[in-house]
């Protein structure tokens, strides 16, 4: 793994992005020229899909980005990439990790003085499956854990594949997701409660209305008829939601040759020094 190193100077301007990049081993050239076409600073990955013996750290360190990464299996994972950093990381929730909640899913760390939180909420499967039950539960724990970490009052994004589309608007076709995972009452009013917190949906306030999507589906057609959600999230704390400047979707990384489903969420923060 390579080595943490205390945080760097803040530039004057921070590119923060979020993409569920779904098996970094096989996107790992994808991802890092992405990043330095982009100019990056701070990555949020969700879905590395590997344990921490797997992760492909040297790839990142040779292109001049530093890893923080929690994977226990070949499921889930999740990483904070950066070239500004990476302090103060914290694997997994506070407490005891007992199933399930010992699962790759959430880790933070302190990137160039942002407290920055990569998340990757449970998918519920179906309404009736107990994995909705457990995604539920989850949302809760997490609001937990921002609120024992103070998160809205400091400079601070929560940023990830959250699988909840926080309102019709954030869905093609609304009528054909009712009784469905991701667009039920309870895991809304999950996501709600985390706003509650302090914190605002950044993406919302940049681009308001319908239409803005970050997650399509594999099936023909689906992307080229926009048939998506926006499901990838990043909820940031007043003092950075208002050192914004631009909120983007990069669609063109959905229409690569053999992409992941998700679409990067970038976020440029100006004015931090």
């Amino acid at each position: 793994m390579v080595p943490q190193v205390a945080s760097s100077a803040v530039p004057d301007l921070l590119r923060v992005a979020t993409w569920n990049v779904n098996s970094i081993r096989a996107r790992v050239d994808q991802v890092i020229a992405w990043l330095g076409r982009n100019e990056v600073d701070v990555a949020l990955l969700q879905e590395t899909k590997c344990r921490d013996a797997d992760f492909p750290f040297a790839a990142f360190a040779e292109a001049g980005y530093e890893v923080a990464h929690h994977g226990v299996d070949h499921w889930n994972g999740v990483a904070i990439v950066s070239r500004v950093g990476i302090d103060d990381t914290v694997r997994g929730f506070r407490g005891r990790q007992e199933a399930p909640f010992d699962e790759a899913r959430v880790i933070a760390a302190t990137c160039a003085g942002v407290r920055c939180w990569s998340v990757y909420v449970p998918n519920g499967r179906e309404l009736w499956d107990p994995h909705y039950a457990f995604k539920l539960v989850w949302l809760e724990r997490l609001r937990h854990e921002l609120l024992h970490a103070e998160a809205a009052s400091g400079r601070s994004v929560v940023a990830g594949d959250f699988n909840v589309a926080p309102t019709d608007d954030d869905i093609y076709m609304p009528s054909r997701w009712r009784r469905r995972t991701h667009a039920s009452e309870p895991e809304r009013a999950g996501i709600r409660a985390l706003v509650d917190t302090g914190l605002r949906d950044i993406t919302r306030e940049h681009h308001p209305g319908p239409g803005v999507y970050t997650w399509w589906n594999y099936r023909p057609g689906q992307f080229e008829k926009d048939h998506g959600l926006r499901i990838d999230l990043a909820l940031c704390s007043e003092s950075l939601a208002e050192r914004t400047d631009a909120v983007w979707i990069d669609r063109e990384a959905r229409a690569s040759v053999r992409p992941s489903d998700h679409a990067p969420l970038v976020l440029d923060l100006a004015g931090l020094g």
